[in-house]
């Protein structure tokens, strides 16, 4: 059953929450998605501050564009998803990464809560000024793949990755 839910910066006070999200992701052995779930959360309080710094495009790496990160959160603090909205797109993100990245932890899955994390998501966007919103899954990610047509997402050309990874890109109506 789904819980009410709602996207949050991440805080300090969900530390312990937070944390099992990403043990739970790490015991899955997927890969984890987006990227940004990725950062060792060791140092807490300093991954916040990277997240931060990302948002505000204060020390990113070469090549990288700013980016918001939030989690979606139920009322009693658990962590379900992160999402992570890219500000702008290099030629790279048009091809292979898009606006947005997504994803729900793995115990909470096929419960509808991507297909809302998105359209908050899309929310967060256009306060962001983006209005067409490009979105990628792979080709073999069939529930990512109905998550963003729910959205309006509209197929664009696909993309093929150097290791053979079929990319499918869609663009989502944003105003």
């Amino acid at each position: 059953m789904q819980k009410n839910v709602f996207l949050t910066k991440p805080t300090l006070h969900l530390e312990k929450h937070y944390l099992s999200f990403y043990q739970e992701w790490k015991a899955s052995g997927e890969d984890m998605v987006p990227w940004v779930i990725s950062k060792d959360p060791t140092d807490f309080a300093g991954m916040l501050q990277s997240l931060h710094d990302n948002e505000q495009g204060e020390n990113l790496p070469e090549g990288w564009v700013s980016d918001s990160t939030f989690w979606l959160v139920s009322e009693d603090d658990k962590v379900i998803g992160a999402v992570n909205i890219r500000h702008q797109l290099t030629e790279k993100l048009l091809n292979c990464g898009g606006h947005i990245g997504y994803g729900i932890r793995p115990s909470e899955r096929r419960k509808g809560y991507a297909t809302k994390m998105l359209r908050l998501s899309l929310e967060k966007a256009k306060e962001l000024g983006i209005h067409k919103v490009l979105v990628v899954c792979d080709a073999s990610n069939a529930a990512s793949e109905k998550t963003i047509l729910n959205n309006g997402g509209i197929p664009d050309v696909d993309v093929v990755e150097e290791d053979g990874n079929v990319l499918r890109r869609y663009w989502i109506d944003n105003r």
